[in-house]
């Protein structure tokens, strides 16, 4: 009966990291066992499968191990003092045969939908250009008059400053130029490199694509509620591979349409004036929810 009630927990906790959602959205959590919180429908998609192989390769786990322990306990030398000499069984080869090419197509079904998914792009409401440099991200804008900006790491005293006015920039993942896009929206994004291959990747995107210099690759994707999403390079390139993160900031549209025009002359300011307006936001809600309260009491 332990055994059964510790299996089943162990069952429990893989399903459980297999679809936990980090509580803190677009970034990942301490001690997180799980996939980070899926922000659009690649990543939902992806998810999904995830979770439901879980479930089948812990189901053909424990038939093994369960095997396992019948031909111990019955075939041992005691309790089988002499050994069967039977060289076949027809019927056994058989299933072990169809029943693996049965499993293995019921995974590559879903699987081919994903990843037709993942790369045939919808029609696009806007187009971005991520290219990777040693050891910094550069974005171009082409469907709003060219906008194009350097994206660096914060750090120390840089960082220190970001946080006044965006008190939950992270370390090692916060940037001094973050990509701006509109919520609900169908984002497209070309990859390329200047000097070696790099890789966007924004895990809550379910977003990962090689950069690679003379080309040119494309990906895409799609987030229904705002916020700020991150990512790193996801390809070795360099001492300062850990150092490169990507930074997406999803708004509204009556937002970014005021990013993008103040983009166009001095992207830095943009950056801050957005960045202050969202912290007012925050505090005229906070300020809202303490009189709803005290109305209450």
């Amino acid at each position: 009966m332990r055994l059964m009630t510790g299996v089943a927990a162990l069952i429990g906790t893989m399903a459980l990291a297999g679809s936990a959602a980090a509580a803190g959205l677009g970034q990942p959590d301490p001690w997180q066992m799980g996939l980070q919180q899926a922000a659009s429908p690649i990543m939902e998609r992806i998810t999904s499968l995830h979770d439901g192989l879980l479930w089948l390769i812990t189901i053909i786990s424990l038939f093994v191990l369960i095997l396992l322990i019948y031909v111990a306990m019955k075939f041992n030398a005691k309790a089988n003092p002499e050994p069967s000499k039977t060289t076949h069984n027809t019927a056994i080869e058989v299933a072990w045969t169809v029943i693996p090419v049965l499993i293995l197509l019921a995974i590559a079904i879903p699987s081919f939908r994903l990843l037709y998914f993942q790369r045939v792009i919808p029609e696009a409401d806007m187009t971005i250009k991520a290219i990777g440099n040693q050891w910094y991200w550069s974005y171009e804008y082409p469907d709003h008059n060219d906008v194009s900006f350097d994206s660096l790491l914060l750090e120390g005293e840089d960082l220190a400053e970001r946080r006044k006015i965006d008190p939950g920039a992270p370390r090692l993942l916060a940037v001094d130029n973050e990509v701006v896009v509109p919520v609900g929206k169908t984002i497209r994004v070309i990859v390329t490199a200047s000097d070696v291959i790099h890789n966007f990747a924004v895990p809550s995107f379910g977003t990962k694509m090689d950069g690679i210099p003379g080309r040119v690759n494309e990906t895409w994707f799609k987030v229904d509620k705002e916020g700020v999403y991150y990512g790193q390079c996801s390809e070795l390139c360099g001492i300062k591979h850990a150092y490169m993160p990507i930074a997406v900031r999803v708004v509204s549209q009556a937002k970014f349409d005021t990013w993008v025009k103040g983009a166009e002359d001095d992207v830095d300011d943009a950056q801050l004036k957005l960045l202050a307006t969202l912290a007012d936001d925050k505090k005229k809600l906070a300020t809202s929810g303490q009189f709803k309260l005290v109305a209450k009491q």
